[in-house]
């Protein structure tokens, strides 16, 4: 396997984080500097059919859900500020966590992994906690840089979403209970380029799972 680096040690991972932070942001600052939220039914950015660029800001985790969407009984607000607040700590967690990997004689590939996981945690952490005060709103509009009031307080930003892979769609058959007659489009979700280093760092631990836990530090 060709190694991102020869040896992934605390500089090298440091660069690695680095280098996906600065793709992660600068993609998300550009769309939101230059395109107004994508409305349902309007032409995408760019759009390839298997692939597409959209402008969609996400309040929640994963797919959209929200905190409140499992507990119900707390506030939009509460939800959108407890998310935040358990983004950071899981980072804390994460960064400890990796802290001691890199110091120990760890796998290469669970460094890796560990290094795209943190970078991405950290890439949608900054959305939440401060682009509500360093842009404007995007509805209807482009946004603006550092306005007199943003969109919202701190630790209540959304994350940019703006790639998506609409791989195939179709129509379910009528006998299918419950669905049968709806149109699916398979991989609709639109995420970014931090959502996509949490997925490799992840898909790396699944796969190679053996491989790098069945070696001893």
């Amino acid at each position: 396997m060709k190694r991102f680096f020869p040896v992934l040690n605390t500089r090298n991972a440091i660069v690695l984080i680095l280098i996906i932070l600065m793709i992660d942001q600068a993609s998300k600052i550009y769309i939101k500097l230059h395109y107004p939220l994508s409305v349902y039914g309007q032409a995408a950015i760019l759009d390839w059919g298997f692939f597409k660029i959209l402008f969609i800001e996400n309040k929640g985790m994963a797919w959209g859900t929200k905190f409140n969407d499992l507990l119900p009984f707390i506030s939009e607000e509460v939800a959108k500020l407890l998310l935040t607040l358990f983004r950071i700590v899981a980072i804390g967690f994460l960064g400890f966590w990796l802290r001691g990997i890199l110091r120990s004689s760890s796998p290469y590939l669970l460094r890796l992994a560990l290094c795209f996981i943190f970078a991405g945690a950290i890439g949608n952490l900054i959305d939440s906690i401060f682009y509500g005060l360093l842009f404007s709103h995007s509805y209807g509009q482009v946004a603006q840089f550092l306005p007199d009031e943003g969109y919202a307080g701190l630790f209540y930003g959304h994350v940019v979403d703006m790639l998506q892979f609409p791989l195939v769609s179709w129509v379910w058959p009528n006998w299918v209970p419950g669905i049968g007659g709806q149109s699916y489009t398979f991989f609709e979700y639109v995420f970014n380029v931090a959502d996509s280093a949490i997925s490799i760092g992840v898909g790396i631990l699944l796969f190679f799972n053996k491989k790098i836990f069945g070696q001893k530090e």
